[in-house]
Formats: structure tokens, C-alpha cells, sequence
């Protein structure tokens, strides 16, 4: 049975203010991606602008969530379930916060000399990323599910290559690595990249199910 907000919905205007929040938090969330992939490129003397750059765009991301989270509070129509909505946001804040976790754990315990996995996890970070912002956009229009349902299942893809990069590089790290200062940062690094694939996750979660209440 369809809930009393949906059901509203056919009679209020397009909505014109969570939908725009939604795509700010997204493309900011790129921003950020892509930022830590340029750092882990760079050589360490020239990544201080980019680190505070990411905790810029970290701390816009906060504000984001908060303007959602107020018009939550303040709206009675909303263009899907307030749980969703709530759901969705906090979802993509948790992969800012988790991005600007690395970006700051990479500054902080001076890691230096980039890895291949620590590349390739920002590579998946971004790229899922990039897929959450074209399937966020297309939640706008519901009659397009099957889009956003692609959208989901190529992050599904990539959240299970980062934990198989995940688990050989923390093997490859115990295995290699004598210094045990080494070891505890390097896996820090490498623990809150998978995890932010993960919460990408949590994202494609979030929006495969509202894509299905509303197909």
C-alpha cells in the first residue's frame, strides 16, 4: 500500500530542495575522491594543498548533511520516505568522513611512499563514487530504475574488489614489512579506504531500495 506520503506526492510541485542537496553532497564527494587519488600521485612535498583541500571539501559535506537533515525536520511533503532520506545522506557523509580519514591518517603518520594498493583503493573510492553520482541524479526520476540498479551492482562490484585488495595488501604487509610503526600506519591507511568502498556500499544500498518501493 502506498504511504500517505507518496501518495501526496502527486498533488505538491517538483521538488526543488532535497533533490539539489542530494547532487551537492555527491558532487562534492567527488571533489573529495578525486582529490585523494591526485594526492596518492603526487610526491609527498606537494600534497599539503590537496590534504587541505579535503578537509574543506569534508567540512561542506558536514554541512550538506545538516541542511538535510533541517528540512527534514521543517518539510511534511517529502520526495521519498523520510528513513530514506535520512538513510541516504548520512550513507554519503560516512564516505567523506571516511575519505578525509585516509587523507588526514596519510598526513598525519607521514606515509610517504604510496603503495599500489593504496592507489588502487582510491581508484575504486573514486570510481564508486563517480557511479553514486550518476545513479543519485537519476533518483530524481523513478521511471528510470533499471539505471540506477545498474548503477548499484557495478559499486557491489567494486566494494568486493576492494576488499580482495584490501585483504593481499595487509597479507602482503605482515608478510614483507619489519618495522612495526610501518605496519600499524600502513593498515590504518589501508583499513579506512576499504572502508569508505564500503560505505559506498551502504549507499547503493540505500538507493536500490527506494528505487524498488518506487518501481
Amino acid at each position: 500500500m502506498a504511504s500517505l506520503n507518496n501518495i501526496l506526492q502527486f498533488f505538491v510541485p517538483k521538488d526543488k530542495t532535497f533533490f539539489p542537496l542530494f547532487e551537492k553532497a555527491t558532487a562534492n564527494l567527488i571533489l573529495m575522491a578525486n582529490a585523494l587519488h591526485e594526492v596518492v600521485n603526487l610526491p609527498a612535498n606537494e600534497r599539503n594543498a590537496l590534504f587541505q583541500k579535503i578537509e574543506e571539501y569534508e567540512a561542506i559535506g558536514e554541512d550538506i548533511a545538516k541542511e538535510v537533515n533541517l528540512q527534514l525536520s521543517t518539510n511534511f511533503i517529502t520526495p521519498f520516505d523520510r528513513e530514506d532520506i535520512h538513510a541516504l545522506i548520512s550513507a554519503i557523509d560516512n564516505i567523506a568522513g571516511n575519505i578525509y580519514g585516509a587523507s588526514s591518517r596519510m598526513r598525519l603518520y607521514h606515509v610517504d611512499k604510496i603503495t599500489k594498493s593504496i592507489r588502487k583503493l582510491t581508484e575504486i573510492v573514486l570510481e564508486a563514487c563517480q557511479q553514486i553520482d550518476g545513479a543519485v541524479k537519476e533518483l530524481e526520476n523513478l521511471k528510470k530504475v533499471k539505471r540506477i540498479k545498474e548503477a548499484c551492482n557495478r559499486i557491489y562490484k567494486l566494494e568486493n574488489k576492494s576488499d580482495t585488495v584490501y585483504d593481499k595488501a595487509v597479507a602482503d604487509l605482515f608478510e614483507n614489512e619489519t618495522d612495526v610503526k610501518n605496519i600499524i600506519k600502513y593498515k590504518e591507511v589501508l583499513s579506512v579506504l576499504e572502508t569508505a568502498a564500503d560505505k559506498c556500499k551502504s549507499v547503493a544500498n540505500v538507493m536500490e531500495s527506494i528505487a524498488v518501493k518506487h518501481s
